[in-house]
């Protein structure tokens, strides 16, 4: 939908360029590690930041959530931390990278490649921004792969992707037809409602911190899923 509306108390993001979008992110968010996640630093937002600033006036205008920490990156990056050879030397998709949190674990754990799958043009920008922050290298790929066939990949990582049922429709076919190619699935998710539980099966758990925990930050339980055989 195209934001026709235009809403004079807001200024259009159209015009902003993602050297722009980079200058805004590295002004105004602060560069810190991730919660649950000593090992990482992430370009993070705070009261002050006016992320909506970056937003358009297009009503569908994708949140910022790149700008938080949430739970199933970061169970995904915390149980690839652990276990290092589930990607090293492989070739790694990370569908809905967000800020790109489990990719750059995949990469300082070995990885021979990562793909980053987002395609929220803020978040693109902040991949990049927190990939450097963190010396390595991530592709990118704006393009909307839950349309098309299973990558040339050997692993797919996708943390927080199950937060809505709409959305949970759309990825797990593209999960399972990525299985049934042979390619290694891992999920990240605290158990959110729209999880397909029963098409999944447990692989690990950790405590870990969610956005919205509120200040103690002590998180609760989720887990890392792969898809039953």
């Amino acid at each position: 939908m195209s934001g026709k509306h235009r809403r004079e108390d807001r200024p259009n993001r159209d015009a902003f360029s993602s050297r722009d979008v980079r200058a805004f992110i590295c002004q105004n968010l602060h560069l810190r590690p991730a919660p649950g996640l000593s090992e990482i630093v992430l370009y993070t937002a705070h009261p002050g930041s006016g992320l909506s600033r970056l937003r358009s006036n297009d009503t569908d205008d994708a949140p910022p959530y790149w700008a938080y920490s949430w739970a199933g990156g970061t169970l995904l990056a915390r149980h690839i931390l652990n276990h290092p050879d589930i990607v090293r030397g492989r070739r790694v998709l990370d569908l809905g990278a967000g800020s790109g949190i489990v990719g750059i674990v995949v990469r300082k754990c070995g990885a021979s490649r990562v793909l980053a799958a987002e395609i929220d043009t803020n978040a693109i920008a902040a991949i990049s921004l927190n990939a450097e922050a963190n010396g390595v290298a991530i592709e990118v790929t704006s393009g909307d792969v839950l349309n098309c066939a299973p990558p040339d990949v050997d692993v797919v990582v996708a943390g927080d992707v199950f937060y809505d049922a709409q959305l949970a429709a759309r990825v797990l076919p593209f999960l399972v037809a990525s299985r049934k190619a042979g390619i290694d699935v891992l999920i990240g998710d605290p158990r959110r409602k729209a999880l397909p539980l029963a098409a999944l099966r447990l692989v690990a758990e950790y405590a870990v911190p969610d956005f919205g925990d509120g200040p103690t930050g002590q998180g609760s339980i989720g887990g890392v899923f792969t898809l039953v055989e």
